[in-house]
């Protein structure tokens, strides 16, 4: 099975389990699913989230619950600007700024709320969050195919805002956590961490993280849309 074909077996299962959660459907995106504010609350009971000042999270809806999480325990969270279009392309949310935190870490409100700032001016990063379509006990992640999770991961490495020992957790439902082996390669970050509602499985995923932007397997089109890239690119 490829990774598009587990994707779509993993959205079509929790449509039809009744697991999935609005927006619908859960094609197509990382999809919301029951139960993820016990995800994170199980997450928010870890040493590495007690451990962690600065956290960088996914904009969707299914982390919603950890991005106001980590802003009530006085963490500065970091989300990038979709597909990171902007010269300026995280959007940092400071817990003494943001007067609102349920508005701010909406899907929406975070570009409301956020400060733009360039991947050179985010603090060094303890904990990332990621969305997930599907994951293995292995920390083997799938997400929605475009790539930009990764990267991400890659151009903060750039700055040496993240690096080996920064944790990588992925909460996600019962349902997503799938037997098969998923082909990953070297730009693919491994997850330490894989929380559900249920449970929090230490991964004992490789040490070693992407070691920065392989700049061979961009494509043109790539590099121009995205304005650090082309800034950066040798």
């Amino acid at each position: 099975m490829d990774k598009q074909e587990l994707r779509e077996r993993v959205w079509d299962d929790l449509e039809a389990s009744g697991e999935a959660r609005f927006p619908f459907p859960p094609h197509g995106r990382i999809p919301n699913f029951a139960g993820a504010s016990d995800a994170a609350d199980r997450l928010a009971d870890t040493d590495v989230w007690a451990d962690a000042d600065v956290v960088k999270a996914n904009p969707d809806a299914p982390q919603l619950p950890v991005r106001r999480a980590a802003l009530h325990a006085g963490k500065t969270v970091y989300v990038a600007v979709p597909r990171l279009r902007d010269e300026e392309c995280f959007l940092r949310l400071d817990p003494a700024e943001v007067a609102d935190v349920d508005d701010a870490t909406t899907v929406s409100g975070i570009s409301e709320h956020g400060t733009p700032v360039g991947p050179e001016d985010v603090e060094p990063v303890d904990l990332i969050v990621s969305g997930s379509v599907a994951v293995t006990e292995r920390g083997e992640r799938v997400g929605k195919g475009e790539g930009y999770s990764d990267l991400e991961f890659a151009l903060l490495r750039e700055f040496d805002r993240v690096d080996d020992d920064t944790a990588t957790v992925t909460t996600v439902h019962e349902r997503q956590v799938v037997d098969e082996a998923i082909p990953t390669g070297d730009h693919d970050v491994p997850m330490d961490y894989v929380v559900t509602p249920e449970r929090v499985v230490d991964t004992d995923a490789p040490a070693a993280k992407p070691e920065g932007i392989e700049w061979d397997a961009l494509n043109e089109e790539r590099r121009t849309e995205i304005p650090v890239l082309e800034r950066l690119a040798p």
